[in-house]
């Protein structure tokens, strides 16, 4: 079945205004429609279902931690509801250790559930234990194989490969070295997604492990696409964390 088109495709992205500020407002909510509107510099987007997987512009938010033991994230859509969420599970006393006291965790396998709003698990992403390049494995709660994730590249602009049944579907691509943005395209090359880091504020960038993603959708994806590119809006964090280029 092919990608449903829309009658009027969003516009290109405004400039950002001072994105380098923390997101203003008085509620979750209205923090959340800052980093759109103002630090990814979106305008309202038409469309969406409500969910994960029907809206046009995804809104991840890592949890404020310290300490970061398990990684977990909220995902709101533009008007700041929250429809998912993402969880580390599988997290052993001794993966713990090596987190908190070293950079081991980086070699270790990790496994994320990605949930809708009622916290029901709808897919699960995989990273087994890396030397050098990431690669991911998603797959339906009940193990059902979706497709992978593939890192292409450690130095330079890094590149992560969609692919499904063997064959390559898309490429989620970095905009520049420290890898803060991305594009994805789909196999012929057109863009269908950007992801655009935002930013905290000083004092979260320097004393916790949050980090916070804006992501607009073009057009309505089917899968096995739509959720490779979900997963791939999540998994950046995860393959980058600890890369020695200081990206966090």
């Amino acid at each position: 079945m092919p990608d449903e088109p829309i009658e009027n495709p969003p516009t290109s992205p405004r400039v950002p205004d001072r994105p380098f500020t923390a997101p203003q407002g008085s509620t979750e909510a209205e923090k959340v429609q800052d980093q759109v509107s103002r630090q990814a510099g979106l305008g309202p987007v038409d469309g969406g279902g409500g969910t994960i997987f029907t809206e046009p512009v995804l809104v991840v938010n890592q949890k404020t931690q310290i300490v970061e033991l398990a990684a977990e994230f909220a995902v709101f859509d533009q008007s700041g509801n929250k429809i998912g969420s993402v969880a580390e599970v599988g997290q052993t006393v001794i993966k713990q250790a090596a987190r908190l006291l070293t950079s081991l965790d980086q070699f270790m396998t990790h496994t994320f559930e990605i949930r809708d709003a009622q916290g029901v698990a709808q897919l699960v992403l995989t990273r087994p234990r890396k030397l050098v390049k990431s690669k991911f494995q998603l797959t339906r709660p009940d193990g059902t194989a979706v497709g992978e994730i593939v890192q292409k590249k450690r130095m330079g602009k890094i590149r992560f490969s969609l692919e499904a049944d063997g064959k390559e579907i898309g490429m989620m691509n970095a905009e520049n070295w420290r890898a803060w943005n991305f594009n994805v395209e789909d196999a012929d090359g057109q863009e269908i997604a950007r992801i655009t880091k935002t930013w905290e504020g000083l004092l979260k960038t320097a004393f916790t492990t949050a980090d916070n993603y804006v992501v607009q959708i073009h057009r309505p994806l089917v899968d096995p696409l739509r959720s490779l590119v979900v997963a791939a809006a999540l998994c950046v964090d995860t393959a980058l964390k600890q890369d020695n280029r200081g990206l966090n």
